[in-house]
């Protein structure tokens, strides 16, 4: 099998760090989905297979074990190959490679004798000062062999209570290589997700917090108060989905939870924890991988190395102050399938809110005195839709929000000179044009029209709205209504056809807009308009193609043309 080419370009930045500094343990950050396991065993290949050396894996669940044992068979012979976990109920000792359950060698690194290179998976566990299981192990391997060396595999390089795990001073010391979840979406490598919050919110005020952690018992208690809303929203809101992943907050939280949905949705739903009888587990999470069953609710027991591609809905029923918890709970839903197009986040523990989109978190050290920033997302009040939090215009519905309140900042934005200032311009407009605007990274997102004013005078500016013919719900509603106040003809059914209207003089001429900004914030935004009192009432279509060809000749400005606004969220 051969490497994508994030994981072949993973694989040789972790050879260059090694052979660059003997002092290097490296570590590659590839999302969740997105295939460690073949990484790892084309490492092992080249270690076990042309070095000659021995490879111990590490794993902290017997799933991961299965899944790196699995793989590996593939690429060595079966006599090379062992698995140490007294879960699986297999003890080797002398092969040359050997995928070990954490729990079951921590205090056995002698009898394991001496390795080449220990690779750790979900390589965030090992903790940055001393103690714990992994600590205690990679020590006492560099006694047997002071020259073996670590390799971190993660997708969430960072702890709750260190931050970045990759320090001097740490087991692993840099890391080596980087893939965004943006980009193997983009590449279709990584399943497109959305988000919507609860229409009811829990009250998460007060609740106590022991090792930057919320307590869970009061967690719960608070999500407990809107089982009831959440349910009956989730099961409206997936009603067309398959497979759907619910996290909760405690095993009673969980049990309500599922006794719930079963009412409501007349299906069977699942249930999974740390107590459920191994055998047990398995039929369920099989069935659940087979979509026999709809619904699964677990309690912390399928974070990581869990495998279920077909999962197209998640559902957060709790609050964490995890980074990297919330990571992996959303990145169950990241893997691709052929039985899905995207999949939903259902988040009812304001968890986005708290932390961003998973590709665009920031994990700040933590030092004493710090006060918590801006949350980096918001929710639009129309929709539920979870966006970052510099949007002016929510991108599912259209919602434009207020401008933040004014704060003082140390240095001037570019419309005032205070942070959250509005400033408001009018310009007289000289001419308006139409183009069908596509997501690049998002082409499968409805096109929107981005129409485009320019404004008169001797530095001409352009000023860039979009109109949402092709969405549905709120969009579609403002389109219509922004239709009919600069037309008398029918309202276009999709984007391309009011592009084409719009350029034949289905709509009246645009005198002036006003124009807002708001310091600290992006983009701008188009608040009012004087518009022609005579609506067109009839088109001439020919005329428009014509129009369209004159202007590709005359500016070089097509439907493929971007103009550098890709990041605008429609």
């Amino acid at each position: 099998m051969e490497l994508r080419y994030y994981q072949a370009a993973a694989k040789e930045a972790i050879y260059n760090a090694l052979e660059s500094d003997e002092s290097c343990n490296p570590c590659a950050v590839l999302p969740t989905g997105s295939g460690k396991t073949p990484l790892l065993s084309k490492i092992c290949q080249d270690v076990a297979g042309k070095w000659g050396g021995r490879v111990l894996v590490l794993a902290h669940v017997k799933e991961l074990l299965e899944q790196a044992a699995e793989k590996l068979q593939h690429f060595l012979p079966d006599n090379m190959v062992g698995i140490y976990s007294a879960g699986l109920n297999r003890r080797d000792t002398d092969k040359q490679v050997i995928c070990a359950g954490i729990q079951s060698v921590y205090k056995r690194a002698g009898e394991l004798g001496a390795f080449s290179c220990i690779i750790v998976d979900e390589a965030h566990l090992i903790p940055a000062h001393d103690g714990g299981m992994y600590r205690t192990f990679i020590e006492s391997a560099r006694v047997v062999n002071p020259r073996v060396r670590v390799i971190g595999l993660t997708a969430t390089p960072y702890r709750m209570d260190c931050g970045w795990i990759c320090d001097d001073d740490n087991i692993l010391t840099s890391i080596a290589y980087e893939v965004g979840v943006r980009e193997l979406i983009a590449r279709g490598y990584l399943c497109h997700i959305k988000t919507r919050a609860g229409k009811e919110h829990p009250d998460l005020a007060g609740i106590p917090i022991r090792g930057g952690e919320y307590i869970v018992p009061k967690m719960a208690e608070r999500m407990s108060d809107i089982v009831e809303s959440a349910c009956v929203e989730i099961v409206e809101l997936t009603r067309d989905r398959h497979s759907v992943l619910i996290f909760a907050s405690s095993l009673e939280h969980g049990r309500k939870i599922q006794e719930r949905i079963a009412q409501l949705s007349c299906v069977e739903v699942g249930f999974v924890c740390g107590d459920t009888p191994a055998a047990e587990r398995a039929e369920l999470l099989a069935r659940f991988k087979r979509s026999d069953i709809k619904f699964i609710v677990n309690m912390n027991v399928l974070t990581t190395g869990f495998d279920a591609p077909n999962v197209d809905a998640v559902v957060l029923m709790r609050a964490t102050l995890s980074p990297g918890l919330y990571y992996q709970m959303v990145g169950r839903g990241l893997r691709v399938d052929e039985s899905k197009d995207d999949c939903i986040i259902l988040d009812y523990g304001e968890n986005t809110i708290r932390h961003g989109a998973i590709d665009m978190m920031e994990i700040k050290e933590k030092k004493k005195g710090d006060e918590p920033g801006e949350a980096p997302a918001k929710e639009c009040p129309e929709c539920q839709a979870v966006v970052f939090a510099g949007v002016a215009r929510c991108p599912e519905c259209g919602f434009e929000f207020p401008p933040p309140e004014v704060k003082h900042k140390s240095k001037a934005g570019k419309a005032g000179v205070l942070s959250g200032e509005v400033t408001t311009t009018e310009h007289t407009i000289e001419r308006t044009r139409y183009y069908i605007h596509e997501k690049r990274n998002n082409p499968d997102a409805p096109k929107t029209m981005r129409v485009e004013y320019e404004a008169a005078g001797l530095y001409s500016t352009i000023h860039k709205e979009w109109v949402c013919f092709s969405h549905e719900g709120f969009a579609r509603q403002r389109a219509e209504n922004w239709w009919r106040d600069r037309s008398n003809l029918p309202v276009p059914k999709t984007t391309e056809e009011a592009v084409r209207l719009a350029d034949a003089g289905a709509l009246a001429k645009t005198n002036k807009i006003i124009w807002r900004e708001v310091s600290g914030e992006k983009y701008g935004s188009i608040i009012g308009w004087d518009i022609d009192d005579e609506k067109p009432c009839a088109v001439d279509c020919a005329e428009a193609d014509r129009i369209a060809q004159e202007d590709a000749a005359e500016w070089g400005v097509g439907e493929d043309d971007w103009w550098g606004d890709d990041d605008v969220p429609f």
